[in-house]
């Protein structure tokens, strides 16, 4: 079995030309074109088809988080231009820290930070009516923390929809426009906090939603806030030198029961962040059924590849079962923790048996986590992808792609 901790990532790598990444969305969302692959079979098909290609009673999951406006810019009275970049609330959740009034602490990175001298940065006062200033507290190894401030009765979610800006990817090289507020969103967001779009989601449509429920396909949500590591380049040698960026999710009771009634049907992951999501769940159900006194449920990044987690027999109802029978001891209809996991080949799959999800970066996670779902079969589809026209990244086209274990 191959041991993630010693994947080179230069074996998880294709060419991928600037003109093949999408830099815009297609005008109509279920329009992108389709890549599907089960049992070795690569086919095409555009997503508005997609129930047509997935078992009926088949259970979808999605993630509903939603993208906040997390890039702002200011401007020194000096010319200079200091771009800050929101990360994740500080020492804090994301709810009440969005809707915290007057102040909020986050973690950010920032651009043109040399030019940051002490000074306290303001924003905006003559545009809306308001002043918003940033002070620079500390600098952390990977990340800086930043306090701001602002003088309007005005929650910090609706300050950003002002003086925030969407935040495309890096590898879209343009400046947003007006339509990137909606369509780098799903139609489905609900929760705020990403700093990145979900991007497998982006594709559906009502319609979409409408010929699942036909083909009695169900759909549930959980909550994957994505951070900005999620386009992280992986720069070790070997996987075990790289750190997993971790991510807040938000889980219900009723979704794990929803899962729990589902195990025998085919359980859909729309994007990584949702299969990441339910393959955390499963190891947080082995802990929790430990005789140990466990506060939080955290998974880091490669504890499920170790013992004692990695030599569990826990079927996927066992571990579930007591992931929902901890929230009852702990009085919690919610399950808010954080998640480092890193699938990568070598990783079995205990949830999920397919996964929707676009086409990826070379030598990236999400690569990875494609090649730990498919085997090496992700170089042909990758490859007819490429030679038959698909577009690539987070605008691009995807795929449905049955894991193969």
């Amino acid at each position: 079995m191959t041991d993630p901790k010693k994947i080179s990532i230069l074996d998880y790598t294709y060419d991928l030309p600037a003109e093949r990444i999408a830099l815009y969305p297609m005008t109509e969302r279920d329009s992108s074109k389709l890549l599907t692959y089960q049992n070795g079979s690569i086919k095409e098909d555009v997503y508005k088809n997609i129930a047509d290609h997935l078992p009926v009673e088949s259970l979808l999951i999605f993630n509903n988080t939603k993208v906040i406006k997390a890039r702002i810019r200011f401007q020194k009275s000096s010319g200079g231009i200091i771009e800050i970049f929101l990360l994740e609330p500080f020492q804090a959740d994301y709810t009440s820290t969005l809707s915290a009034t007057k102040k909020a602490t986050w973690k950010c990175m920032i651009g043109g930070v040399s030019k940051w001298k002490e000074e306290i940065l303001s924003l905006g006062f003559k545009v809306w009516g308001f002043e918003l200033r940033a002070k620079l507290v500390e600098k952390l190894s990977d990340a800086y923390i930043v306090q701001f401030n602002w003088d309007a009765d005005l929650s910090f979610a609706e300050v950003l929809e002002k003086a925030g800006d969407i935040p495309l990817p890096p590898y879209i090289k343009r400046k947003t426009k007006e339509e990137d507020s909606s369509r780098y969103q799903t139609i489905y967001a609900k929760d705020e906090g990403s700093v990145a779009a979900p991007t497998a989601g982006l594709h559906f449509t009502p319609l979409i939603f409408t010929k699942l429920a036909d083909k009695t396909i169900q759909t549930d949500f959980v909550t994957l806030h994505v951070g900005a590591g999620t386009f992280k380049p992986v720069k070790a040698a070997a996987m075990e030198d790289h750190e997993m960026h971790a991510e807040w999710i938000d889980v219900c009771a009723t979704m794990i029961e929803n899962l729990i009634a589902r195990l025998n049907k085919t359980i859909v992951a729309v994007g990584t962040t949702s299969l990441r999501t339910l393959e955390s769940l499963y190891w947080m159900g082995v802990k929790a059924n430990s005789n140990q006194a466990i506060e939080q449920l955290n998974i880091s990044q490669w504890e499920v590849y170790e013992a004692p987690l990695a030599a569990t027999e826990l079927s996927a109802k066992e571990a579930l079962s007591s992931l929902l029978a901890w929230l009852k001891k702990n009085n919690r209809q919610r399950l808010f923790t954080q998640s480092q996991i890193l699938i990568a080949p070598g990783y079995h799959f205990r949830i999920a048996k397919a996964i929707v999800t676009n086409f990826h970066q070379p030598q990236s996670t999400l690569l990875l986590l494609v090649a730990a779902a498919i085997g090496q079969e992700w170089k042909e589809i990758y490859k007819h992808a490429m030679e038959n026209d698909f577009r690539f990244l987070s605008y691009g086209d995807g795929s449905l792609l049955f894991i193969n274990q």
